[in-house]
This record gives C-alpha cells, structure tokens and sequence, in this order.
C-alpha cells in the first residue's frame, strides 16, 4: 500500500509567513539582514516521546525554499516511523538565518502534533494487532489543516504497526485524506440522522441498501436502545449479506446506559463467561468502566456476538466506536473483545501542549552555540546518533 501521497499545496509567499509567524522572528530577521547573514543549524525536537512524522514539515519547507531561491540542508535523524526519545532532535535544519529565521512558527506547527498522533495511533495498533481502525477523526478536527496532519499521522503510526504484524488503520472518513491510507475515497454507511429520518433501524439499512446495493452494509444499532433486537431484525432481513460477511453492526451505546440486556450484575456474568481473568486484573476504575460499565465496554461487545452467534449469524462482524483510545484498546485486548474493526479519532492527543515542538539554534557559522540548559542538542563529535531503536 503506497502510503506518501505526491506534496500538494503550493509554497507560501512571504507576505503570508510574514502574517503567520511570531514578531520577534520577523524582527530578527531584519536585524539579521541589517548587521550579516551567517549559516545556522537548528536542532528540532519535542519534549516527550513521539514517533517521527516530519515529512508535512518537510514539504513545506522545500517549498519555501524554492519560493525563495535557497537551500535548506535538513538531516533528519529519526526516519519517519521510528520512534523518538524526549528532548532527542528529530532532525537538524541548516541554511541562511535571514532565510530561516521567521520560518520556526509555522514548521513547527506542523511537526509536533502529527508525531504525538502518530505514536498513539502505533500504541492502539499495537494493543489490538488482530483489528483494522478505521480514522474518524475529522470533525474533531480544528479545520482541514488539522485533518490532513492527523490523517497523515494516524498512516504513519499505522505503518509502524504494521511491521510488528499489526492490521493498522485501513482508511478514515474523508475523501479528502484517504490517499494517506491508498484508499481512492473515505469510508462510511451510516450516521445517528439517518436512522431517525428512516424511523427504525431496519428502514435505514433498506434505504442503505437500496441506495448503495453493490456496497458492504454497516448498521448503527443503538439509537432506539434495542441494540440487540434491531442487530437482528437486519440480519433476518438481509440474511444474504450476513452469510457473505458484508453485514456489520456498529456498537456506538451512549455512556449514559448499557446495551440492550445488560445491567452491572449481566455484565459481569458476560465477561465470566469469556474473559474472567480481565475482571481479576484491571486497576482502575477506568478500566472498570471499560470492561463491564456503560457504553461499550467489553461486556457490551461480547453479549452482541453472543446473540448473533445464537442466532446462527456467525460471520456479521462488530464495529466498535466511542472513546477507543490507547487504554480502552489495551483493555479491550486483555478482555478478548470480539471486534472486528474500532472507529476511532481518538488518537488524536488527549493534552495539546504535549505535541509542542521546539527548535534551537545550535551552531553560528559552524561555531556550536546554544543557551544553557540546551547542551543536550550539540551535536557529539559532529554528528549525533541518526536512528533510535523501534517504536515502543
């Protein structure tokens, strides 16, 4: 699967960084085009644990560069996928200081927020190895500047995954982004509107099918609270899909109540009869919740694939939403969970000043310089260690 979509977007003009990035680098670059340029070299890092997904920054600047008629010599030392220590650069940026100086805003706001995504992404992956995700992150989202990083990254850390014999991401929502994932449009059947515009879960699926006949049929089945009773209803109205393995069902249960039949006493009962160790093990009243509370837990998903396999409908398969992070996923692991795909933008990150990314200058005409504090970033005998170790 042919995960680098060719660049799209042409280089920004002056005028636009210029109204974009912080004063003071404005002013510095008039300082430094007023008393001498020299050659600079930033070392570009984050604060904590990523894995590496530069290439969006890089791109831009390429562009830039061209726009402006220079070169900027970029050593990337952790290639895209690899995971990145704290404080450890990503990559080292050189060039003109008049040319890089007003540049640091803009490129670093397309650096941190991707790598964190990315490296949560690859931990879900990794949690669940046997499930596709599906990216539903676009309308949390601030805008589509936000969606083609998070797009990009959720492919990154998927493809991180995917080394270590993980399924990953197999698309997202939008057409617009699912290139990233070699996708030629988004995916998707259904929303919570289309059941009550339809009345009944069952009309929705006829007008689906009815829409879209050639297409895989996947059924939100909680809006009415009959999770369970509408899950089949489809299946014996399209028993055909079923058999094919084309049906799926979407658990999206509010956190607000339990799926159909299940109350705590049913719940526990549930994960007793399927996965009793992951009730002796969890440490958190989060994990609690994820296992056998409201919404879907892991209890929820195991008493839906009871009823179809009751039901003599072996091969419809479940689709998980709602808050699948990387705890529930490793929750959802520890239980056995029976899914078949997770919906999920939840790889989004939780705590935005954790995807700041930071450059310093670190030498001035090949002199190494930097603040105190930053020694750290120098460079070790010329050059530091270019790969880290795998993700982890």
């Amino acid at each position: 699967m042919d995960q680098r979509p060719p660049p799209s977007g042409e280089a920004p003009g002056d005028a636009a960084i210029t109204a974009r990035t912080d004063a003071y680098f404005n002013r510095t670059r008039a300082i430094v085009r007023r008393f001498g340029d020299c050659h600079v070299t930033y070392a570009v890092f984050l604060r904590r644990p990523v894995v590496s997904a530069p290439r969006l920054m890089l791109e831009w600047l390429e562009g830039v560069a061209r726009s402006r008629g220079t070169r900027f010599d970029i050593e990337v030392m952790h290639p895209e996928g690899t995971w990145v220590g704290a404080g450890d650069p990503i990559l080292y940026l050189s060039g003109s200081l008049v040319e890089l100086s007003d540049l640091e805003t803009l490129y670093l706001q397309k650096l941190g927020p991707p790598c964190v995504a990315a490296h949560n992404a690859y931990q879900m992956c990794l949690e669940l190895p046997q499930v596709a995700f599906l990216a539903m992150d676009a309308r949390h989202c601030a805008g589509a500047e936000m969606q083609e990083m998070m797009a990009y990254a959720a492919s990154v850390g998927s493809e991180a995954a995917r080394k270590e014999g993980a399924k990953g991401f197999i698309g997202n929502a939008t057409d617009a982004t699912a290139r990233w994932f070699g996708a030629p449009r988004g995916f998707g059947t259904m929303p919570h509107a289309l059941i009550g515009y339809a009345g009944s879960t069952l009309r929705a699926a006829e007008m689906f099918h009815e829409t879209f006949p050639d297409e895989a049929l996947t059924v939100l089945v909680d809006y009415f609270g009959r999770e369970v009773t509408d899950g089949l209803a489809v299946c014996h109205r399209f028993p055909e899909l079923a058999a094919a393995g084309q049906l799926a069902f979407r658990l999206d249960t509010h956190g607000g109540r339990f799926l159909e039949g299940l109350d705590p006493a049913e719940s526990y009962a549930v994960l007793e009869r399927h996965a009793p160790g992951a009730i002796r093990r969890y440490r958190s009243e989060t994990e609690l919740r994820h296992l056998v509370g409201t919404g879907v837990s892991a209890a929820a998903i195991w008493r839906m694939r009871e009823a179809l396999d009751a039901a003599g409908f072996p091969r419809v398969r479940i689709v998980a939403s709602s808050g699948f992070g990387v705890q529930k996923c490793r929750v959802m692991a520890d239980a056995k969970a029976p899914i078949d795909v997770v919906g999920t933008g939840s790889f989004l990150p939780d705590i935005w000043s954790e995807t700041y990314a930071t450059a310093d200058i670190v030498a001035y005409d090949g002199e190494p310089r930097v603040k105190v504090g930053r020694e750290f970033l120098l460079r070790r005998n010329g050059k530091r260690k270019r790969n880290g170790p795998s993700p982890a």
